[in-house]
């Protein structure tokens, strides 16, 4: 009897001490001030639902951003990430809505910087070795151009929310290699993913430098590539600017919880 005390006194003591955490974390999420800063990848490109205010930006309530807003209801959200947006865009046009009493930032930005967009339509259309060099034009910018565009990108969010924890989102490799008898090649593939770990690399070096936290999205959405049966990622499709950028899985099973966990 002594000892079914003791252990339901535990069990008690657990209850206590986990509601405790859970209301901590609640209060937390309550009182942030969050800003999200970006490109597409955190305005919700391809996942559609999106917001009537945000015109060509296309900010979608079924974004990372959004969707941890509206799970957590912070004391404020301010969302301006934007398609399209570069580092130097959202320094230049963004960092406007950050305040000292910011508490909490997401950003993605460097996949414009080095000409995504450009670099996919080389390697969908064009041959294997014109992707190629599609790809080495575009990882060159990204190790000699881009850490110097991030660098004045994390500084002004730094100056202007000096007690805000800034949260740096990467990127996902498109592809799962080996899997499609349709599409663009291997070969292709290939140099592509390889393209997205030296652009997550350089970003998440960057982000280091400032004290900053890197989130690496990689993980979360490998098994999930374009090819896997159950792609988290839209391939060539209309409109074809939703192409290459995270669905709604991605958003919410790929992004969110990797933010979340961090958050």
């Amino acid at each position: 009897m002594r000892r079914f005390r003791a252990f339901s006194a535990s069990l008690t003591l657990l209850g206590t001490l986990g509601a405790l955490l859970v209301g901590t974390g609640t209060a937390q999420a309550a009182g942030e001030r969050y800003v999200a800063l970006g490109d597409s990848y955190s305005s919700g490109v391809g996942a559609g639902s999106y917001l009537s205010d945000s015109g060509s930006c296309k900010r979608s309530s079924k974004s990372y951003p959004a969707l941890w807003s509206a799970s957590n209801a912070p004391a404020s959200f301010s969302f301006v990430a934007c398609s399209g947006a570069t580092s130097t865009t959202v320094r230049n046009s963004q960092l406007g809505s950050l305040a000292g009493s910011t508490t909490l930032v997401s950003v993605s930005a460097g996949g414009n910087d080095i000409g995504f967009a450009d670099i996919m339509s080389v390697c969908v259309l064009q041959s294997d070795q014109a992707c190629i060099n599609a790809v080495n034009t575009g990882t060159a910018k990204a190790r000699n151009e881009l850490p110097g565009q991030l660098d004045q990108l994390y500084s002004g969010i730094r100056s202007r929310s000096p007690g805000a924890r800034v949260m740096v989102l990467g990127y996902p490799r498109f592809y799962k290699l080996g899997s499609c008898i349709v599409g663009i090649g291997d070969t292709k593939r290939k140099a592509l993913d390889d393209a997205a770990d030296t652009l997550n690399s350089v970003i998440s070096g960057r982000a280091a430098a400032a004290g900053f936290r890197f989130i690496d999205v990689r993980g979360p959405f490998t098994g999930h590539e374009i090819c896997s049966g159950d792609a988290w990622i839209h391939s060539t499709r209309i409109p074809v600017d939703e192409s290459y950028h995270p669905n709604t899985k991605g958003q919410q099973y790929g992004y969110l919880p990797s933010f979340d966990a961090i958050a």
